[in-house]
């Protein structure tokens, strides 16, 4: 796969998945979401790569937000096309991506940064990762779901502050608000990230897409979660999976998913 503002690399069924604009602090513009998107719906399709890994290119930023240049002047209609375009090809999509999303912050999450790294199914973070949502110092609101994903993970009170002052917080200050999952040194963020990645591979697949889907219906208006998750645990009885779990269990040896 060939692109001009992200790097894709394949090994051992995981996708590395780069925003590659380290002299703009990989900041997003429309071409770069149209890139991460072909880029997932690729690996969708592709029955070799198993889980995601979402980072940026160099030592300063993962994604330092939105590309503001390039919206400065839209009318309200066409904000709210850049939103809702922005949350159906990308955010939202990865929020619901059938296979394991990780993002691996290695700097600066800022604005449309940390919106899509909180479209991730959890996130990592070097100890000298900032993170925050800058909008209302710009007169908008963070218009990539961070309004909603936010206060899911940090909690109402928390999110409202951060929102409100427009401000950063650290790394640890992140951990300490479950807003990512583990930190860790620059050097070794790659290598702790990898370290986790492979144990999620050491699970069925199948499975997994299952727990995506029920955990997020918790999240949805109008949606039984508990109805999704039974359906999912019986659907799982028809799964080649399930047969070669259920018979690695038995006979006391590893199993070795399919993926079927």
């Amino acid at each position: 796969m060939n692109f001009n503002n992200i790097l894709a690399e394949e090994e051992n069924g995981i996708l590395t998945i780069s925003i590659n604009r380290p002299k703009k602090l990989n900041a997003l513009n429309r071409e770069t979401i149209a890139e991460l998107h072909e880029a997932f719906a690729d690996a969708r399709d592709d029955h070799d790569i198993k889980l995601v890994i979402l980072t940026g290119r160099g030592e300063k930023a993962f994604v330092a937000g939105a590309d503001i240049a390039e919206f400065a002047d839209f009318t309200p209609e066409e904000g709210r096309k850049l939103s809702s375009e922005g949350h159906e090809i990308l955010f939202d999509y990865i929020a619901n991506f059938p296979k394991p999303v990780i993002a691996a912050i290695n700097g600066f999450a800022l604005g449309g940064g940390l919106e899509l790294a909180m479209a991730a199914h959890f996130r990592i973070a070097s100890d000298s990762a900032k993170m925050g949502l800058p909008e209302t110092s710009l007169g908008v609101v963070p218009g990539y779901g961070g309004t909603q994903r936010l206060p899911q993970l940090v909690g109402k009170g928390r999110a409202m502050e951060m929102i409100m002052t427009a401000g950063m917080i650290d790394a640890n200050q992140a951990l300490q608000y479950n807003l990512v999952n583990h930190v860790t040194e620059p050097e070794n963020l790659e290598a702790f990230t990898l370290e986790i990645a492979e144990k999620i591979l050491k699970n069925s697949t199948v499975a997994i897409s299952g727990a995506i889907r029920a955990i997020n219906a918790n999240y949805e208006a109008g949606v039984n979660g508990f109805k999704v998750e039974i359906d999912e645990f019986g659907h799982a009885f028809s799964t080649e999976d399930f047969k070669e779990g259920t018979s690695a269990f038995l006979n006391k040896r590893k199993a070795d998913f399919p993926g079927e």
